[in-house]
């Protein structure tokens, strides 16, 4: 069997992460085998270890790779808005919505994978690349956010992330029940209020009853 060219083996390589990173997110890191991965990718079983030296190792790759997805899209929509606000308002609304509660394979890994992340062990490459990635998107929230120094808008970045990711947890665990709706709905509602209307203006002539009191 002739040789795989550099070019070759870095072009199989990259197939098997980006099929892993939306094979772990659709099933977890424990439901997809080897065999799985590889297939995804259009490549033989045997090619594996070619490339990674186990599954586990593979994990910390695919999981930063989809980090890096979510970054550049936050990163995209953030640059498509003027000011802060506006901003924060599209990172939650894009977060919340009913595709992204479909979209389970190419959606946050951070909600796709907190469960696996904790299960898997202190050393485990996932948990490396789980930690950095969710430090990557926290940055970016804590950078739009509304904070009085880059403390309090870390702060608020972190309060809001657990909210997002929370809400997407449960309303994914109870998709198809009108609660799955409720939740999303009320995490909107409660990361994006609808501003207060203004007072309708006096009109003219009117009394100043505060005064005559």
């Amino acid at each position: 069997m002739p040789r795989v060219s550099r070019a070759e083996a870095e072009s199989h390589r990259e197939q098997i992460t980006e099929a892993s990173s939306r094979l772990f997110r659709e099933r977890g890191i424990k439901g997809v085998s080897v065999a799985d991965l590889m297939g995804a990718a259009g490549l033989t079983h045997g090619g594996f270890y070619g490339h990674f030296e186990s599954k586990d190792a593979l994990a910390g790759v695919a999981v930063a790779r989809a980090f890096e997805q979510s970054a550049e899209r936050w990163n995209k929509r953030i640059a498509s808005k003027p000011d802060d606000a506006s901003r924060r308002a599209l990172l939650v609304d894009k977060f919340l919505t009913p595709q992204s509660l479909k979209d389970v394979a190419m959606g946050c890994p951070s909600v796709s994978l907190a469960t696996d992340v904790a299960r898997e062990p202190a050393g485990a490459p996932i948990r490396a690349a789980y930690l950095d990635g969710l430090e990557s998107l926290v940055q970016i929230l804590a950078s739009v956010e509304d904070g009085a120094d880059a403390s309090a808008s870390r702060s608020a970045a972190l309060a809001d992330f657990a909210t997002l990711a929370g809400a997407m947890m449960l309303a994914r665990a109870t998709e198809g029940a009108p609660l799955a709706a409720e939740i999303l709905a009320a995490a909107r509602a409660r990361l994006t209020p609808e501003p207060a209307p203004a007072p309708a203006p006096a009109r003219a002539g009117a009394r100043d009853k505060t005064k005559e009191a």
